[in-house]
């Protein structure tokens, strides 16, 4: 059980620490899946797979963005932003010496 808890929290730091790239990957998901499920139904003009995709990309990064807003609520709730925040400092301080 702590080595799942231990993988999670890794999970969600990486998250915490690349959320455009989180959401970005999210989407382009998101219209790929679309795309290949859309093109499997035979009776619909293309234009309207597309939009279908779009639409589909669009939902899901929204819950992406809704989902990083509460990895951020979290983070700022339990302080471990400010911790990030001040090991980051600290570090840029060593680096002037």
């Amino acid at each position: 059980m702590g080595e799942e808890k231990g993988k999670l929290e890794s999970i969600r730091e990486w998250v915490v620490e690349h959320k455009l790239r989180t959401v970005g990957t999210l989407w382009a998901s998101g219209i790929v899946g679309s795309m290949a499920y859309n093109w499997s139904q035979p009776n619909m003009k293309t234009s309207v797979k597309i939009i279908h995709a779009r639409l589909h990309a669009q939902a899901l990064t929204l819950a992406a963005l809704a989902g990083a807003a509460v990895v951020e609520y979290y983070d700022h709730k339990t302080g471990a932003k400010a911790e990030r925040v001040a090991k980051f400092l600290d570090l840029n301080e060593h680096h002037k010496n």
